[in-house]
């Protein structure tokens, strides 16, 4: 009885054993696939144009290399414990340089355990403050689709414990060879470097330790490190060792130490150790292109052989070996037989980040910089302009307050790189959150996606205003006024007006005063005033001219009409008259246009439209208005704009509502009383939000009067020249390049906050709402029955206002293209 129970005891106890066993080693099985499968891998990018500090002078490549060894070192010390390391192994990390098919530009990878990888990139990072390591959403492919891969790994032809070649002792950066020949491969073809890399055992570092000893007791190099071989580890290292000392103490012979050797292990051993899996593989279309690449990328590293050291030699592989080293290569997995041991130094040689010093073109660099996010950004506010994101912080950007927003913004970008998208959600959320809006827009597209995006609320509040919609003709009249000083204001701004429309030689000082006189004379009855459908009749028609006059008080007016007029001959009178009508006739003449600037009061108060906050949308189409009818029509708005912004000096501070005037293109709309605008307007309310493409479309006075009064900028790409000016604006944190070079919806933002500027930082825009489409008739439909009048009447009003039915004004042709 007591035999069958120790037998069953035996036989449980064995079971039992075997089954925790099986556990144990299924556990491990399942934490190495766990294990190589649980990567993260990041694609490394640095500036193209590395920043230098004032006074910096450009490092040599050896000082560029050098910082990588930090991070070697650093990753040495990353270690699992206990019961991890024993179903996970020591933490590896892999490093890549390939050139992918489908792509031109050769990548910089790194892949690392994802319980690591935060670790990992903020070493990276503290080295490398500009990189910008992203993660990959899926992992690069370097093998053509039914091609033909060809590949091995390199291994030494000396001892582990003798050195290579590295970048200390080479004249150029030993990475531009290996690039260079990466980078010629093409776009169909593939090929890439991987190095597997993990910190050396304790039977590695002891090896060396005791090679040193070996070396320096008198024994040669070959006799010290006679059991070490490349496939073979450094368990039986330490018995030879032992062996041939035991031999000595018994016959002591004193033997010259073999320094050259001495100081080759000590200069191998001095730095950290790494065990290493070093790859190469080349793919393309047939078997003679496939082995170009390789026996190309095979040569480049005959550069890391040093004489009297070590060197790289190619084990080729085929069939079976060759298959299951791309299966290791595609999973990251390292290969105990494929072992070699590089030190720090050794390791930056072969892998180290692109510097400024490597000129091989077709590398994936980082073509603009990120920088820190200003700390002070607040966390919400009214209006969402985008996102910023640096390294592994996001933030969202708005602007912290209305009160900011006053100091007005500036946008500007090369056509499609972003501006109109980000406009679309500042107006978008602006209507939104229920804020007075108006926008002038010259190309039409931005009014259309904002119309797909009023929301039923407010549908009500859009005042639309579409010249090109001939038959709802809307009325503009600048010769509007409330006060003598909107008066006079109009005036001028229709006098400069048209000193911008046209080129100076044509705009002389007879023709302001001509025209000045004109208008001062329709204007005087404010409650009906005259339009520039009027200005021939008034010098053609003298009842109409008389019946004008005598309502003028200004004596300086009166005297032009009563004294200088009158006593004008006959042909001095039809050379003005043609000197006119040359300029104003393109429009009074014009159908559309004359049916909007004939009418004599606007169909929309804006002065109105500011104080209820309601959204004003202007479509000056150039397509469909016409090019010189956009600008008048947009810079008469502007300019009533103004008015109406000056008119509210006699409202409280605290009673006037904030009002958003967006101008896409606006040099196209501003004249010299821009500088006003922007001094002035923010005390009134009127907050300007200005776009356009280059800094050359600005005259001076007005380019200064932007950077001077702008509390917001921020820059989409552009051209060299306006990146050279706009530099001065973002530096120190950007430069130039960092401008020439933003992808499309991303710009540099300097953002007033809190009464502050900002430092510079990039901001990618938020994709715009495409709202809904099917609402914009709808909405035209509601404005226009409220704010436009049908054609017929309007035709018929101007008709008799100017007298067009009995008087057409003879104008000798001569004359006018004379003085066109």
């Amino acid at each position: 009885m007591l035999k069958f129970l120790f037998w069953l005891i035996f036989i449980l106890f064995i079971g039992g054993s075997a089954y925790t066993l099986g556990l144990i080693f299924n556990k491990r099985r399942k934490g190495h696939l766990g294990n190589l499968l649980g990567m993260s891998l990041f694609l490394i990018r640095l500036p193209k144009h590395q920043k230098k500090t004032e006074g910096e002078a450009t490092k040599n490549f050896k000082e560029n290399i050098a910082k990588i060894e930090q991070f070697y070192a650093n990753i040495s010390t990353l270690k699992r414990s206990g019961w991890n390391r024993f179903i996970y192994g020591s933490p590896r990390i892999t490093v890549e340089i390939a050139n992918t098919i489908n792509q031109e530009e050769v990548g910089f990878y790194i892949s690392v355990p994802r319980s690591f990888a935060s670790q990992a990139k903020k070493y990276l990072q503290g080295i490398y403050a500009d990189a910008e390591i992203s993660p990959c959403a899926s992992d690069y492919n370097p093998f053509v689709p039914q091609g033909y891969t060809v590949g091995g790994y390199l291994r030494f032809e000396n001892s582990q414990f003798l050195p290579i070649n590295t970048y200390q002792s080479l004249s150029v950066d030993p990475l531009a060879q290996i690039t260079n020949t990466l980078s010629i491969i093409s776009p169909e073809e593939g090929g890439a470097v991987q190095l597997i890399i993990k910190p050396a055992s304790k039977k590695w570092t002891s090896g060396a330790k005791e090679t040193v000893k070996a070396i320096s007791e008198g024994r040669s190099f070959k006799e010290a490190s006679k059991s070490i071989s490349l496939l073979g580890g450094v368990a039986n290292e330490a018995t030879e060792l032992a062996k041939m000392k035991g031999k000595e103490e018994e016959n002591p012979v004193q033997k010259e130490v073999d320094q050259i050797a001495l100081e080759n292990v000590k200069y191998k051993t001095q730095k950290v150790l790494f065990e290493v899996n070093f790859r190469i593989l080349a793919s393309s279309k047939n078997k003679e292109s496939a082995n170009k690449i390789l026996d190309s990328l095979i040569g480049v590293f005959g550069q890391y052989e040093l004489v009297g050291g070590n060197a790289f030699k190619y084990s080729n592989l085929k069939k079976q070996s060759l298959k299951r080293m791309f299966y290791n290569f595609s999973l990251r997995a390292f290969n105990d037989n494929e072992t070699i041991i590089l030190n720090s130094e050794e390791l930056a040689s072969l892998y180290h980040l692109s510097t400024e010093n490597l000129k091989t073109p077709k590398i994936k660099t980082l073509k603009s910089i990120k920088t820190e996010i200003p700390v002070e950004l607040p966390s919400e506010g009214p209006v969402l302009l985008g996102e910023a994101s640096f390294r592994d912080e996001t933030k969202k950007v708005f602007f912290a307050s209305d009160k900011d927003r006053r100091r007005h913004t500036y946008i500007i970008g090369q056509t499609g790189t972003g501006k109109t998208s980000l406009l679309r959600e500042m107006i978008r959320h602006d209507i939104e959150a229920g804020r007075g809006v108006a926008v002038i827009d010259p190309h039409g597209d931005l009014i259309e996606d904002t119309l797909a995006n009023i929301p039923e609320s407010r549908r009500k509040d859009v005042v639309l205003f579409e010249p090109h919609d001939i038959e709802h003709p809307a009325g503009l009249n600048m010769l509007e006024y409330d006060t003598e000083e909107q008066k006079d204001f109009a005036v001028q701004e229709m006098i400069t007006i048209f000193q911008k429309l046209f080129p100076p030689e044509v705009i002389g000082p007879m023709f302001e005063h001509y025209m000045r006189n004109a208008m001062l004379a329709l204007m005087t009855d404010k409650s009906d005033p005259g339009t520039l459908v009027e200005i021939p009749r008034i010098f053609t028609d003298d009842k109409f001219m008389e019946e004008k006059l005598s309502k003028v008080q200004d004596p300086i007016v009166r005297q032009f009409w009563e004294k200088e007029w009158k006593k004008t001959t006959s042909q001095t009178r039809s050379d003005m008259l043609g000197y006119v009508v040359s300029k104003i006739g393109r429009f009074i003449e014009n159908g559309m246009m004359r049916n909007i600037i004939g009418q004599s009061h606007s169909k929309f108060d804006l002065a109105k439209i500011m104080d209820e906050g309601k959204i004003f949308l202007a479509n000056l189409s150039k397509g469909q208005t016409g090019e010189v009818n956009s600008s008048l029509l947009g810079l008469i708005l502007v300019s009533k704009f103004q008015m109406a912004a000056m008119k509210r000096g006699s409202i409280p501070e605290e009673q006037r509502k904030d009002f958003y005037l967006y101008a896409d293109e606006f040099q196209n709309f501003t004249t010299d009383s821009i500088p006003t605008i922007l001094s002035e307007a923010r005390k009134y309310k009127l907050n300007l939000i200005l776009s356009h493409q280059f800094i050359a479309q600005l005259q001076d006075n007005i380019k200064d009067a932007v950077f001077g009064n702008v509390g917001s900028i921020l820059s989409f790409r552009v051209g060299v020249e306006d990146a050279e000016k706009l530099g001065k604006q973002f530096a120190p944190q950007f430069e130039r390049q960092d401008i020439i070079n933003l992808p499309n919806f991303e710009s540099i933002v300097k953002l007033m906050i809190n009464g502050q500027v900002s430092s510079a930082f990039r901001m990618k825009s938020i994709k715009p709402s495409e709202g809904n489409r099917e609402q914009i008739q709808a909405i035209k439909d509601i404005s226009k029955q409220k704010y436009a009048c049908s054609k017929g009447e309007v035709e018929k009003d101007i008709i008799k206002r100017a007298n067009l039915d009995t008087y057409q004004p003879k104008v000798d042709e001569k004359t006018i293209n004379k003085t066109n």
